[in-house]
């Protein structure tokens, strides 16, 4: 018997196969190669450093504020090998690489150890750390090695090729952990309290513990899709005191009302809506304190479950505005002041249009944010033909690898000593309650 995801994961694979058989026949599907004369003209008018125009990933544009990082950045990902690897030989079928993405699962499958974590409030989240395919040992990360803390989307939905970024992490010698909010993908509800879109309070909990754990590693940070929402938002609201030293988003979501306002491609709508009801079912007697369960899980969008869950509460009724004007995640974005890279595809069917989703105005006037603009490649797909199907993930490990290098350079440079982890602020954490977490 197929498990209930098992069910839903060949439903959407037989609607996927629907769906591309339907767009074949109605001549809905671009050809690849065939450019128009405008979009020609707007390839034209693009900004950035164009420093990749040979076969790979494409015409990648770097945009950001002119820089000695800027300059390395564009030094150490042009020489990349993956993005100069061949592509997926539908570069111009976005929706189709958006569903490849979410259904593939990875190669090898990963063995992993679950932790959880007690918060302040006796709520709870999941830490998986990826310890394999090799066994427990890992990928002989020692105890210096860089964490990588990997951020699902907003639906907790861990995608194949999130685990599949987690793998190549592990490979390379970085200590892999999977942050898992409440209540999402396994995780317990141990209080009547969901995370909301943009709150940082358990990511910051959670890097708290990380730091502890692991005080001599520098911790690095990788969101996927809407999960974005939640990096952004943390790296603003902590400012300096973030205590990551550098931070990468696979296709964030940067302005999230407009982008649950605006809709979504029911392809990428309809399984996270089911996968985040068939999450909070298994709650429903301790939410019916605070919200009323039939409204939710009769919700037909991600918008309509997000309002009736956070803003329509029994206790503490909000409007929507005032929702977003705590939880957008470019808030506090002037604070943030850890290098991030976000990979984005002008074709994303999912965060919509680029004039209109892309904050152009942050990269060109903030030294931290760096945008890799790419005109094909989807929702967090970035697929090419050879193993490891993203390309967008050797090119965020080579990113870390990048900034680690440039990092060590300004030191010697400068003759700074050696500090015990490359970036993070030079105060340590408070001591942590180590009985918090429990049943690894």
């Amino acid at each position: 018997m197929l498990s209930p995801e098992g069910l839903v994961a060949a439903a959407a694979v037989l609607m996927g196969l629907a769906l591309l058989a339907w767009c074949l026949w109605a001549g809905r599907l671009e050809v690849p190669g065939d450019v128009g004369e405008e979009e020609e003209e707007e390839e034209e008018e693009e900004e950035g450093i164009l420093f990749m125009a040979e076969e790979g990933s494409g015409h990648c544009r770097l945009l950001c504020k002119p820089s000695a990082l800027a300059q390395h950045l564009v030094r150490s990902l042009g020489r990349s090998a993956a993005l100069r690897e061949g592509r997926w030989p539908w570069p111009r079928w976005p929706k189709l690489q958006m569903l490849w993405q979410l259904l593939q699962p990875p190669e090898p499958e990963p063995v992993v150890a679950r932790e959880l974590l007690q918060l302040p409030d006796a709520g709870v989240v999941a830490l998986d750390w990826l310890v394999g395919p090799w066994g427990a040992a890992g990928g002989g990360g020692g105890v210096s090695s860089p964490v990588l803390l990997l951020i699902p989307n907003a639906a907790g939905k861990v995608t194949g090729g999130l685990l599949q970024l987690g793998l190549r992490a592990l490979e390379r010698g970085f200590v892999p952990v999977i942050f898992n909010r409440r209540g999402h993908n396994g995780c317990p509800l141990t209080t009547a309290r969901l995370q909301p879109f943009g709150d940082p309070g358990d990511l910051r909990e959670t890097v708290t513990y990380l730091r502890c754990r692991h005080p001599s590693a520098s911790l690095l940070a990788v969101s996927e899709g809407s999960g974005s929402g939640l990096l952004l938002a943390y790296l603003g609201e902590s400012g300096s005191s973030s205590r990551l030293a550098a931070a990468a988003c696979l296709s964030p979501i940067f302005r999230g009302r407009d982008w649950f306002e605006a809709g979504m491609p029911w392809l990428y709508e309809w399984p996270l809506l089911l996968h985040l009801k068939q999450g909070l079912s298994r709650y429903a007697g301790a939410l019916a304190e605070v919200v009323d369960m039939d409204m939710l899980l009769g919700s037909r969008s991600l918008r309509e479950l997000e309002e009736t869950l956070f803003c329509r509460t029994r206790s503490r009724p909000t409007s929507w505005e005032c929702y977003w004007e705590r939880n957008e995640p470019l808030r506090d974005a002037d604070e943030a002041a850890v290098p991030v890279l976000c990979l984005c595809s002008a074709d994303d069917p999912v965060r919509g249009p680029p004039a209109q989703s892309l904050p152009t105005e942050l990269f060109r006037s903030s030294p931290y944010f760096f945008l890799l603009l790419t005109p094909h490649g989807g929702h967090c797909g970035f697929p090419r033909r050879r193993p490891g199907r993203c390309w967008a993930h050797e090119a965020v490990l080579e990113y870390f690898r990048a900034m680690a290098e440039f990092l060590r350079t300004e030191e010697r440079r400068k003759g700074l000593p050696r500090p015990r982890r490359w970036g993070g602020p030079s105060v340590e954490p408070p001591v942590f309650t180590w009985q918090r977490s429990y049943t690894r």
